[in-house]
């Protein structure tokens, strides 16, 4: 008998979440973090960036407390205080996730671990003891890491990549940010907040590029009147990035003319990587694409025995996603049906300001495969809470299938929006028609009716054009 049913390589999300899901199942499980518990997630991503926006909203939010008729003195920031925060957040998290795998019955190990067969996994735990763990099946959830930039090498200081920044002690005057993608607008968003003049650098045409153009559009207005500088469509020439006392600089090209960028540091943001070198996947004939595992919908690598799932596999790095894979792997170890992850059903989210969620396909996606679709939106302006809150900024937008009805996506931009695209997501996964998810009751006064609103403009006709013959009222 094999010493386990499941080895699971990789603490994170996704890696944690199969342990404790193989664990429900009866299977006899193990669990293998080189570092801490949580992975990149709960120590340098998704909680840390989200305790510096929760202060960088409060900021925003006590600047403007005269127009909510509070008397408040002049806002400040306390930096020092706020890494404090973010480690006690981190902290009670990591403590409670121990306590959870602990519960699950799985063997925590903690160590490096290399696969030196199919069914086999050597770990060199931290005692300096060396083990060999027989198991039937493999689950490869070792994460990412921020992508570097050929030839440019961070410092912690002046060029930094999305982990330094979070550990760095002071608030910058400026900053420099390179890449427009999730992680970089949450930053830019942020740290404008805080007070630094921020300028994006993003070579593709728009910032948010696989988010839906209107949003994107709407974002970008929205951040550059908070006075963010967005340099779109440009070419970034890396081998003009300097650095010294003054800080860092960087050369952009646009239509042949170029201009010299500067800030007190430059945050490179240009993607993530998977972590699977140096485990034994080569040797055993994983087949990897970019570094990525290549893994079926069961999460399966050409490997029978061996599964990935999470930022490893790169088929959407979210934390939520990993979870849902992980659980999708743990249950096809343990023979029990389960749905395979549709990826156009999970939800995604950006927590700038205003915030960016949706599900689904964009306008310009759901075009492309040649149905007829409509698009609706409807606006926080007009919406009571939104107002309420003082945060009218910001659209839902509906797109469906004008042949059957079907929901096909749901795009939105505003105050409170990460908190509502569950619903949606789920209606997705109900397979719910845009009239169904219309005829949902929502609550007044809530965000939530923006849904519901949104989904009754797209089931509307669109008006007819003037002069157009105009038939019998029914």
């Amino acid at each position: 008998m094999a010493d386990f049913d499941v080895v699971v390589i990789g603490g994170g999300w996704g890696g944690y979440t199969a342990a404790v899901r193989a664990a429900q199942q009866g299977l006899r499980g193990a669990l293998i973090e080189r570092d801490k518990l949580g992975g990149a997630c709960l120590h340098r991503g998704c909680i840390p960036t989200k305790v510096l926006l929760e202060t960088a909203e409060l900021l925003n939010i006590s600047a403007r407390g005269a127009d909510y008729g509070l008397k408040l003195g002049e806002p400040g920031l306390d930096y020092a205080r706020v890494l404090q925060r973010k480690g006690e957040v981190v902290g009670q998290l990591y403590r409670g996730l121990q306590q959870l795998v602990k519960a699950s019955g799985t063997t925590m190990i903690e160590g490096d671990a290399r696969l030196t067969g199919a069914n086999m996994v050597e770990v060199r735990e931290r005692t300096g003891k060396t083990s060999r763990l027989e198991t039937t099946a493999i689950v490869i959830a070792t994460g990412s890491r921020p992508k570097p930039l050929p030839g440019v090498k961070t410092d912690g200081h002046t060029v930094l990549d999305s982990d330094q920044l979070l550990e760095r002690d002071r608030v910058p005057d400026s900053m420099l940010i390179l890449g427009a993608g999730a992680v970089g607008v949450e930053f830019a968003s942020c740290f404008a907040d805080y007070g630094t003049k921020v300028t994006i650098v993003e070579m593709l045409p728009r910032i948010l590029p696989t988010e839906d153009a209107d949003v994107s559009t709407a974002l970008t207005r929205s951040l550059t009147k908070r006075g963010i500088r967005i340099e779109t469509g440009v070419s970034a020439k890396l081998e003009t990035i300097r650095t010294g006392e003054g800080g860092a600089s960087l050369e952009i090209e646009r239509e042949g003319k170029r201009e010299t960028l500067t800030g007190e540091c430059l945050l490179v943001a240009v993607g993530r990587e998977a972590l699977t070198s140096g485990i034994g996947l080569e040797e055993l004939g994983v087949h990897l694409e970019r570094g990525f595992v290549a893994v079926n919908d069961s999460m399966r690598s050409s490997v029978p025995t061996i599964y990935g799932v999470g930022d490893c596999n790169g088929r959407l790095m979210l934390a939520h996603v990993a979870a849902a894979q992980g659980v999708l792997a743990a249950d096809e170890i343990a023979g029990k049906a389960s749905p395979s992850v549709d990826f156009d059903r999970l939800p995604r989210v950006t927590f700038c300001r205003p915030q960016v969620a949706s599900v689904g396909l964009t306008e310009e996606q759901a075009r492309e495969t040649g149905r007829p679709i409509r698009a609706a939106r409807t606006y926080l302006r007009a919406n009571g809470k939104a107002l309420i809150n003082g945060e009218p900024d910001g659209f839902v937008k509906v797109v469906l299938d004008e042949s059957n009805g079907d929901l096909l996506g749901v795009h939105m931009l505003g105050d409170g929006v990460t908190e509502l695209i569950a619903a949606a997501s789920l209606a997705r996964f109900l397979d719910a028609s845009v009239e169904e998810f219309g005829l949902n009751v929502y609550p007044h006064p809530t965000l939530s009716e923006l849904l519901g609103d949104a989904a009754h403009a797209a089931l509307r006709p669109p008006p007819r054009k003037e002069g157009a013959r105009q038939g019998a009222g029914r």
